[in-house]
């Protein structure tokens, strides 16, 4: 496995809506990351993100929304991660994939507007670039077992 790449996650000088989106999940994918592999504080990751002038305004606003997201319900997040795992345990997942699992556990939790299907087709995408050979299916499987739990009665496709 591999850390992120700082150069996925520089912003370009195009794209629209959902390429911001895109970027915003690296970079809060990367600041999970760092969290969980140095013990940094994610709230101080999270400023120095805020602070961060050199990422385009809406990237970096975007992606300090998603890591303040989890940051405000650790334990709930991970517990619906816990309880979707099967034969598995959170510490014992790669960081890359647990990074976004938590991202995508938090956006399928507190972020109504954003479709179920967007949440994990985002995550399954990322988890590919930046995880094992592995890592898309597995975040799948977790991510649609907690969207079962979580956004119970949405109709989903």
């Amino acid at each position: 496995m591999t850390e992120p790449s700082s150069r996925a996650a520089r912003p370009g000088s195009g794209g629209g809506g959902s390429t911001m989106r895109r970027r915003g999940r690296i970079l809060a994918l990367r600041a999970l990351y760092r969290a969980a592999a140095t013990g940094d504080d994610l709230t101080a990751i999270a400023a120095e993100l805020a602070a961060d002038e050199r990422i385009r305004e809406d990237v970096r606003d975007h992606a300090v929304s998603l890591v303040s997201l989890y940051a405000s319900a650790v334990e709930e997040v991970d517990g619906a991660i816990r309880a979707a795992l099967t034969g598995w345990s959170l510490e014992r997942t790669a960081l890359t994939d647990r990074a976004v699992l938590r991202i995508g556990t938090a956006e399928l939790m507190f972020s109504p507007h954003v479709p179920t299907a967007v949440v994990l087709d985002e995550a399954i995408e990322i988890a590919r670039k930046f995880g094992t050979d592995d890592s898309g299916r597995f975040v799948n499987g977790v991510l649609d077992r907690v969207a079962k739990t979580v956004r119970e009665g949405e109709n989903r496709p």
